[in-house]
C-alpha cells in the first residue's frame, strides 16, 4: 500500500489592518487586498483608539493607517504601535494613507515610525505591491518621495541657527552606508556597492540604527537627507 503524500503546508499570509475614518476607503482597500492570494484583511478600524484596542487579536504584519481621524489620528497611533512593541523588529510596519498635497502631517508620521506612505488614489496593483514590500523589511517609499517631504515640512519653517549634524556619531563607513540606505539601496546593493559581505552590511546598519535612535529605514533616510 503506498503511503500517501503529505501535504504542503499552506504558505503564511500578509495579514493586514485598514485604519480610516471613510467606510467606503475601508471598504474598497479590503477589496483590492482580499483579491491578492497572500494577503489577508485581519482587521478593521474607524480610528487609531480602537486600532489599538484590536491590534493584540489581529496581530498584523502591515497597518495601512489614515492620518486625519477622530479619536485619536494616524500620528497618534503610529507612534503608540511602534512604540509599543516588545520586540521593535516585529512590530507591525505601518503605511501611511493620504492625500499627500493636503497632508502637512507626513513627516512627522514617519518620524513616529510609519515606513511609507501611499496616496489614496494609488493604483491596486502598487497597493498590493507596497504592502508585500512592507511585510518584507523593505522601504516603501522611494528617496525622491523622501527628500520631498522633507522639503514640505522645512517650507514654512524660520529661518534659524544651523542644526548640529544629525550623523556626527557615525564612523565613516557608517555615514557612507546611511548614505546608501537614503539612497534606496537595499543591503544586497549596498555590499555589491562597498564590496563588503551582506552580514557587514546588516551589523553596520544595525549600529547606525542603535546610534541614531531609529527604528526602520525611511527614518534613517530622513536624518541623512536633512544633515545634507
Amino acid at each position: 500500500m503506498t503511503a500517501p503524500h503529505a501535504q504542503n503546508p499552506a504558505p503564511e499570509r500578509i495579514r493586514v489592518v485598514i485604519v480610516d475614518d471613510e467606510p467606503l476607503m475601508r471598504t474598497g482597500l479590503r477589496l483590492i487586498l482580499g483579491g491578492a492570494p497572500d494577503i489577508e484583511v485581519a482587521g478593521e478600524a474607524g480610528n487609531g483608539e480602537e486600532a489599538l484596542a484590536g491590534m493584540p487579536g489581529w496581530a498584523p504584519d502591515v497597518v495601512l493607517m489614515d492620518i486625519r481621524m477622530p479619536v485619536l489620528d494616524g500620528i497618534g497611533a503610529t507612534r503608540a504601535i511602534v512604540e509599543g512593541a516588545s520586540d521593535p523588529a516585529r512590530a507591525p510596519r505601518v503605511l501611511v494613507l493620504t492625500a499627500f498635497d493636503t497632508d502637512g502631517f507626513i513627516l512627522e508620521a514617519l518620524r513616529a515610525g510609519a515606513v511609507g506612505f501611499l496616496l489614496k488614489d494609488t493604483p491596486p496593483a502598487e497597493l498590493v505591491g507596497a504592502v508585500r514590500s512592507a511585510a518584507a523589511g523593505t522601504n516603501a517609499m522611494s528617496p525622491s518621495v523622501v527628500r520631498r517631504l522633507v522639503d514640505l515640512a522645512g517650507a514654512s519653517a524660520p529661518a534659524a541657527e544651523p542644526p548640529a549634524d544629525p550623523l556626527a556619531g557615525l564612523s565613516a563607513r557608517e555615514r557612507e552606508i546611511a548614505e546608501c540606505v537614503a539612497a534606496g539601496m537595499t543591503n544586497g546593493e549596498i555590499a555589491a556597492q562597498l564590496f563588503v559581505s551582506l552580514p557587514t552590511v546588516k551589523t553596520h546598519v544595525a549600529r547606525v540604527f542603535d546610534k541614531l535612535g531609529v527604528t526602520n529605514r525611511v527614518q534613517l533616510a530622513i536624518l541623512v537627507l536633512e544633515a545634507r
